[in-house]
């Protein structure tokens, strides 16, 4: 949307053509231009599609990956999506002799499996052996695209900028919430009783739309990564934000850490938190602060703004 809102021609990449027509509604809605649309049907799983799809463009962002609450059985069901698929369009790119690839990590490629670390910046990278399959998938898939850039011949090469969000809440264009506002959901909703102790960052998916578009024009950040995250909440705290808005139902207590852990044993939905309940999390943002020149929204005014949005969509 943020590419279509400033004039640029965009070609997408969708699984299945149904899945286009959801894409197309939802932007038509939001009122931008179909005319500078084109949807391509491609599958991170399959080489078939991805030259045509990156042929004669300037720059490519790579923002799919695919997100679980549950740990994935099996687990490759996550990490051969996000290191091949992200290998294929990157292997496309240099065929195509683009400008720039845009790529979306995660903060969970950078603090994930650390025993006694609480101070994260770009210089850090998850353990992969301390990993849920969710991090590992986007640590791998991060690793890999750094190295494979590393390996390309001269007369190949692109730049590469990646953008490591943290969870990323705000509002939505169809009715498609998306993992992390599926959490707020659960916790408006009841579903969520108590919270676990797990400290996290939130960043507004407006923000991170904006960043990938200002990236990719700017060469500055040509060989970065960079931490987007607007402040740090504990789930308990996010809780408070939603009660404070009207929602009776948000979880305001913590379960206690020994609990979540124990009951990880047997909850799939808590097995992929187990490495991060009852730790405390400080992202460095100093990176973003200086290439992301503008205020980002507030954690709590995208809490906030989701929580509405999904109120009404799930009438609440």
């Amino acid at each position: 949307m943020e590419l279509l809102k400033l004039g640029y021609q965009v070609r997408g990449t969708v699984r299945s053509l149904q899945r286009g027509e959801e894409v197309k509604e939802a932007v038509a809605e939001a009122g931008a231009d179909l005319g500078q649309l084109d949807l391509v049907t491609t599958d991170l799983l399959k080489d078939d599609g991805w030259e045509e799809a990156v042929a004669g463009c300037r720059f490519v962002l790579h923002v799919a990956s695919p997100v679980l609450l549950e740990n994935p059985q099996p687990k490759d069901d996550l990490i051969k999506p996000a290191v091949d698929g992200t290998l294929r369009v990157m292997s496309a790119c240099a065929k195509a002799k683009i400008e720039k690839l845009v790529l979306t990590s995660s903060v969970a490629a950078i603090q994930i499996g650390h025993v006694a670390k609480n101070d994260f910046d770009e210089s850090d990278w998850s353990i992969t052996g301390n990993c849920p399959p969710y991090p590992k998938s986007k640590t791998l898939a991060e690793r890999a695209a750094w190295d494979f850039i590393g390996r390309l011949p001269e007369q190949q090469k692109y730049s590469l900028t990646v953008l490591n969000p943290a969870l990323v809440t705000g509002p939505m264009l169809s009715d498609d919430i998306g993992t992390s506002n599926e959490l707020i959901f659960q916790m408006i909703s009841g579903r969520m009783p108590a919270c676990p102790r797990l400290h996290l960052g939130v960043i507004d998916v407006r923000d991170v739309a904006k960043a990938h578009v200002h990236v990719m024009n700017e060469p500055s950040t040509n060989g970065m990564r960079i931490i987007m995250s607007q402040n740090e909440l504990l789930f308990s705290s996010i809780g408070k934000v939603l009660r404070s808005e009207g929602f009776a139902k948000a979880p305001i207590h913590e379960i206690p850490t020994f609990l979540v852990k124990f009951l990880a044993l047997f909850v799939s939905q808590l097995r992929g938190i187990r490495p991060s309940v009852g730790k405390v999390i400080r992202l460095n943002k100093k990176r973003a602060m200086e290439y992301l020149p503008w205020k980002f929204v507030s954690a709590e005014q995208s809490i906030k703004d989701t929580a509405k949005q999904l109120q009404l969509m799930k009438e609440l």
